[in-house]
């Protein structure tokens, strides 16, 4: 595979990814009583103000801020955490995609390792930047929760990488 067929199968697997796992948690937050339609949960209809937005929204508005040196006001909340959202998902999953394209085949289970090497990733960056605690102080239930959204973005991104990556006869 090219470098650059790397990087475009990676950003289609990055949007694949990113959109199994939200499909994921939006099933878990409906399980658990949420009852947002899934427009209204997927562009962070609820988030209000920064104090209410989570970590992707938080990291967004720390580049923002810091880089043109100008302050955002809450309602960018929302759409500030869906970009950091889905490009974190798809530059991981074109990272992935150049590593992995650079195998004799890509295979769907590279997606379990990608996919926890991501979540590992967030609780080391997250508590560095003081948007997390450290691992330590979560609990197995939440620990897992948040490591099986990302084995199912994994797995997701693997399996589009895979098929992309398919050569015809």
């Amino acid at each position: 595979m090219s470098p650059i067929g790397a990087v475009i199968r990676g950003v289609v697997a990055g949007i694949v990814g990113t959109a199994a796992m939200d499909a994921f948690l939006f099933g878990r937050y409906r399980r658990g009583g949420g009852d947002s339609p899934f427009p209204a949960w997927e562009f962070s209809a609820g988030i209000t103000s920064w104090e209410d937005a989570p970590a992707p929204a938080l990291v967004g508005k720390r580049l923002v801020e810091g880089l043109f040196q100008t302050e955002l006001p809450p309602t960018r909340a929302p759409l500030v955490n869906n970009v950091m959202h889905w490009g974190y998902g798809i530059l991981n999953a074109v990272q992935y995609g150049i590593v992995v394209g650079s195998l004799p085949e890509p295979r769907i289970r590279y997606g379990v390792p990608f996919g926890a090497a991501v979540w590992g990733g967030d609780y080391v960056i997250l508590p560095a930047a003081k948007l997390y605690e450290p691992i330590w102080k979560y609990d197995a239930k939440t620990l897992a929760n948040d490591l099986s959204a990302h084995l199912v973005y994994g797995l997701g991104t693997a399996t589009a990488l895979q098929l992309l990556s398919r050569k015809d006869p």
